[in-house]
C-alpha cells in the first residue's frame, strides 16, 4: 500500500499536509461527518477530520472535560494543547453529541491557558436534529454564515462554479470508496478491513484532489486480488467513532474479516451522493441531514436499523459487533436496540464497551470477540 495513504490514516501530521502549508493554503480541521466539506474545498481549502490519535494521556483533556465523558474529543483536546494541530489555519465545532458540542468550549477555555492552540479561525455551526422543511431551511442558514465566515477571514469566494467543482470532486471520492465497499463484500476480500479502513482513514486527512489518484491506483491493485479471506467469519463493525486501525486488527488477529462497517470515519460519511446538477447549499443540507446514518438525528431509528439490515445482507455478514465507546450514550442505547432487533432476526450479535482509539483496553476487547467468533463457529 502507498506510504502516503499509510501515513495519513496512522498520523496527526503528514505529507499532503505538509505540501499544502508550503504552497501557503489553509487547512481547515472539524470533528463530525455532518459538516459539509465541500464549502471548505470551494473556498481553496483543505477540510481536515480532526481525531486523537497518538495520545499518550488525556491529562488536557481531563482537566477541562472532567473523568465521566467520551474520551473521544478529550483526546482531540489533548493534541490540540499539545500543538499535534499547529498547521490549522482554523476549526469549526459542531453539536455532534453533546461531549462534542463542550468540545468548542473546552478548547476556547484551554486556549486561555496555552496561548495558541485556538486556531485563528475558531467556528461554530448548528446541525438540526431532524429532517423537515424548517429544519433544511435552518441549515442553509447555517451554511451560508459559515460561507461568509470563510470568506471574510480568507478571502476567497465560494462561487457556485467553485462550489460544482467541489462536489463533483467529493462526490468521485464517494464513488471510489462505494467501490472499495463491494469489494470488501466480496465472497473473497482483496483486502482485509484493516486495509480497507487505512484507505477510507486516508482521505479525511488529504485534500481530495490528491487523495483521489491515489485511491483509484490502490484499488485497481487489488482489484481481482486472492486476499486470503474466503471462508472466514464475515463482521460487520457497527456504533460509535472509530478513526484508528486497532478495533479492526483486534477482531481480525482472532481470524475474522471485517467485510462492512456502519461507523461515521466508514460507510457513514460516504453514504449517498450530492445532487451534482445545479448543486447549492439546499442541496448540501439535504444530502447532510438525509444520508447520515448516527443516532443524533432523532426519530430515524427505523430507517437507521433498515440501512444495517441493508449492508447485513449484501455482504453476506456472519455477525455484528456494536461498540460504543463508554459514556456514549446516544450509541449505547441504540447499539442494545439493534441487539435486540437483529438477534431476533436469527444475526448473532456482540456489545462492547470500550475506551477511544489509542486508549483502548484492548485485552479485554480481544478477549470478547474470540468468545463471539467461537458463538458463531458453533452455531455454523
Amino acid at each position: 500500500m502507498n506510504d502516503i495513504l499509510v501515513t495519513a490514516a496512522t498520523r496527526v501530521g503528514n505529507p499532503a499536509v505538509d505540501e499544502w502549508k508550503a504552497e501557503g493554503k489553509g487547512i481547515i480541521g472539524h470533528v463530525c461527518s455532518h459538516v459539509p466539506e465541500e464549502i471548505i474545498t470551494a473556498a481553496g481549502l483543505f477540510p481536515y477530520r480532526l481525531r486523537g490519535i497518538e495520545t499518550q494521556s488525556t491529562s488536557i483533556g481531563d482537566t477541562y472535560f472532567g473523568p465521566f465523558i467520551c474520551s473521544c474529543p478529550k483526546a482531540i483536546l489533548e493534541n490540540a494543547g499539545r500543538g499535534k494541530y499547529s498547521f490549522l489555519d482554523g476549526a469549526i465545532m459542531v453539536q455532534a453529541c453533546d461531549s462534542m458540542r463542550r468540545l468548542d468550549e473546552c478548547w476556547r477555555k484551554a486556549g486561555e491557558d496555552y496561548p495558541g492552540i485556538v486556531p485563528p479561525f475558531f467556528h461554530y455551526m448548528g446541525v438540526p436534529h431532524k429532517v423537515t422543511d424548517y429544519a433544511i431551511d435552518w441549515f442553509v442558514e447555517e451554511l451560508e454564515k459559515f460561507a461568509a465566515a470563510l470568506e471574510a477571514q480568507f478571502g476567497g469566494k465560494v462561487t457556485s462554479e467553485a462550489l460544482a467543482e467541489a462536489v463533483s470532486l467529493h462526490n468521485e471520492t464517494r464513488r471510489l470508496l462505494i467501490r472499495l465497499e463491494e469489494m470488501r463484500a466480496m465472497d473473497n476480500p482483496p483486502l482485509s478491513g484493516e486495509e480497507a479502513m487505512t484507505l477510507i482513514l486516508a482521505g479525511t486527512a488529504m485534500p481530495k484532489s490528491v487523495y483521489n489518484p491515489l485511491l483509484a491506483e490502490e484499488l485497481d491493485a487489488v482489484s481481482g486480488r486472492d486476499g486470503g479471506h474466503g471462508g472466514k467469519i464475515r463482521i460487520l463493525l457497527a456504533g460509535s467513532v472509530v478513526d484508528d486501525l486497532a478495533m479492526f486488527r483486534t477482531i481480525e488477529a482472532e481470524g475474522a474479516v471485517v467485510v462492512a462497517d456502519t461507523v461515521c470515519f466508514g460507510s457513514r460519511d460516504y453514504d449517498g451522493l450530492v445532487e451534482e446538477e445545479n448543486p447549492s447549499f439546499k442541496s448540501l443540507a439535504r444530502r447532510y441531514l438525509n444520508e447520515q446514518f448516527c443516532p443524533r438525528m432523532f426519530g430515524y431509528y427505523q430507517k437507521r436499523l433498515d440501512v444495517l439490515k441493508k449492508k447485513i445482507a449484501d455482504a453476506n455478514v456472519d455477525g455484528v459487533i456494536l461498540q460504543n465507546i463508554r459514556f456514549c450514550d446516544l450509541h449505547g442505547s441504540e447499539n442494545g436496540l439493534f441487539e435486540r432487533d437483529l438477534e431476533a432476526m436469527g444475526i448473532p450479535c456482540l456489545r462492547v464497551e470500550r475506551e477511544y482509539g489509542p486508549l483502548g483496553d484492548e485485552g479485554r476487547v480481544r478477549m470478547r470477540v474470540s468468545a463471539f467468533l467461537e458463538r458463531i463457529a458453533q452455531a455454523a
